[in-house]
C-alpha cells in the first residue's frame, strides 16, 4: 500500500523542465525558437544584446531570463516573467553578461523547458543600426520555424 501511495505521490508531482544548452546564436528545439544579436552602442555600458524569440503557445505561454553567477550560485532576474506572443525580443545590457554568465530563458506554460548559454554565443553578429539587426533578426528566426 505504501509503494501505491508513492507512486501516486510522484504521478502528482510535476515533471521538472528540460534543460537544454544553445550553444550557438539560433535554437530550436522544444517549441521554441531563439536568435541572438547584439546592438552596439557608443560604450560598451550602451550596448545590448537582443533575443528575438518565438514560442510555440500550445506548449509555452511565458518566458522570464535569469542570470547566474555559475562560481557563486547566486541568481537574479534579468528579466521579469513576461507573456510570449508571436514573437518577442528580449533587450539586456551586454555588460551584464560579465557578472552573470549563465543566461537561462526560463519557458513556462503547459510545459516548461530551460534555455541556457554560458555567455553571449561567440558566433552572435553585432549590428551598429537597429534596422540591420532588425532585418537580420527576422531572417534568422524565419529561418528556424520548420
Amino acid at each position: 500500500m505504501r509503494a501505491l501511495l508513492a507512486c501516486l505521490v510522484l504521478l502528482a508531482l510535476p515533471a521538472q523542465a528540460a534543460d537544454l544548452h544553445g550553444e550557438s546564436d539560433a535554437f530550436r528545439g522544444e517549441g521554441v525558437a531563439v536568435a541572438w544579436g547584439v546592438l552596439r552602442g557608443a560604450t560598451e555600458e550602451t550596448t545590448l544584446v537582443v533575443l528575438r524569440v518565438a514560442a510555440d503557445p500550445r506548449r509555452h505561454s511565458h518566458v522570464e531570463v535569469a542570470g547566474i553567477d555559475p562560481f557563486t550560485k547566486q541568481a537574479r532576474t534579468r528579466i521579469e516573467r513576461r507573456a510570449l506572443g508571436t514573437t518577442i525580443d528580449l533587450r539586456l545590457p551586454r555588460a551584464g553578461f560579465a557578472d552573470f554568465p549563465r543566461t537561462e530563458l526560463r519557458f513556462s506554460g503547459p510545459q516548461s523547458v530551460v534555455v541556457y548559454y554560458l555567455g553571449v554565443p561567440d558566433t552572435t553578429p553585432e549590428f551598429a543600426s537597429v534596422a540591420a539587426l532588425e532585418a537580420y533578426l527576422a531572417a534568422r528566426l524565419a529561418s528556424l520555424r520548420p
